[in-house]
């Protein structure tokens, strides 16, 4: 009766979590990243270049983003038309931009990103716990069957077949959960580990990294009770992401510019922009910009921002 109640509660826990990753569409860029209608013209009328690069330094100008492309450009979809927010990537599989696109799946024909990451992990972590059951329990009835201590039928076969399988299913589920558990950890994707983000002033594979807590409560939320259901609790709107390099020492709020003068983030200049509200907790509890910096630096930022290209990525 053990086995039995066991034994249902991982399989709905699985398939409700496998229902979930395969079904829930993914994210897209809100309506603010998206080009207006006389940028596009704008755009496509002018010839690559310095004219183009003011086109997309307008439209960029005023969103949360700190990520670039790799000559140092503002990030920009020319198949969808928009400025793609921080962690977000064109798939061409779903010929669309995916928020926090971590990979395409084959396995549940879907992207795995913002939206369903929670349920991604929640279903290897379930199909593991399945499979490790199924070999658990089996593997009396494994062990009789090579010590011929079971019937001469063929449902012995099926005996033999079915731990074979739970088991090579359980070492292989084992190694992508736990490379996924140290994706969580470190608060990067799979993309990101083959590529690292690009900010404004350099390459930082860490700079999206809060610390571990934090980390973890960006995917799985704040409530708890939550954290092993498959219901979406993650933090955020998946277009703007707290990240180290904008995280300024309360002591040096005044600092002109809103920017932290300490030597450990002198190469970190970055616009003094709000963080969302979902997400600012995150950081600290003290403010780490001012209204008056944020004014300042809006004035300067098409100015101050490298020389811009437009560049696809996929």
């Amino acid at each position: 009766v053990v086995c039995l109640v066991a034994y249902h509660i991982f399989f709905m826990l699985f398939v409700w979590s496998y229902w979930k990753t395969i079904f829930t569409l993914p994210m897209n860029p809100s309506k603010e990243f998206h080009l207006s209608y006389s940028d596009k013209e704008s755009l496509e009328r002018e010839p690559r270049g310095e004219s183009q690069q003011e086109v997309l330094r307008r439209a960029a100008k005023d969103l949360p983003i700190y990520t670039r492309t790799m000559s140092g450009a503002i990030r920009y979809c020319d198949r969808c038309h928009l400025v793609k927010p921080d962690r977000c990537h064109h798939c061409s599989v779903c010929d669309k931009c995916i928020l926090k696109m971590d990979h395409h799946c084959p396995w549940v024909n879907n992207c795995v990103g913002f939206s369903n990451y929670k349920f991604f992990l929640l279903f290897l972590a379930y199909s593991l716990l399945y499979c490790l059951f199924i070999a658990a329990t089996d593997l009396q009835y494994f062990i009789k069957f090579w010590t011929n201590g079971l019937p001469d039928t063929q449902a012995k076969f099926h005996i033999m077949f079915l731990f074979f399988a739970a088991a090579m299913f359980s070492v292989s589920l084992s190694s992508l959960f736990g490379y996924h558990c140290w994706l969580v950890s470190k608060n990067k994707s799979t993309l990101e580990v083959f590529r690292a983000p690009i900010f404004r002033h350099r390459t930082d594979k860490n700079g999206f990294s809060l610390g571990f807590s934090k980390n973890l409560r960006q995917v799985f939320g704040d409530e708890k009770k939550y954290w092993l259901l498959p219901v979406f609790s993650s933090l955020g709107d998946g277009c703007s992401f707290p990240t180290c390099l904008v995280n300024q020492d309360p002591e040096q709020a005044s600092t002109p510019g809103g920017l932290n003068s300490s030597s450990k983030s002198e190469n970190h200049l970055f616009p003094a922009k709000p963080l969302r509200d979902s997400q600012s907790h995150l950081l600290t509890d003290t403010p780490s910009w001012s209204e008056t910096a944020a004014k300042a630096e809006k004035g300067k930022v098409g100015m101050s921002n490298p020389a811009l290209t437009m560049e696809n990525e996929t």
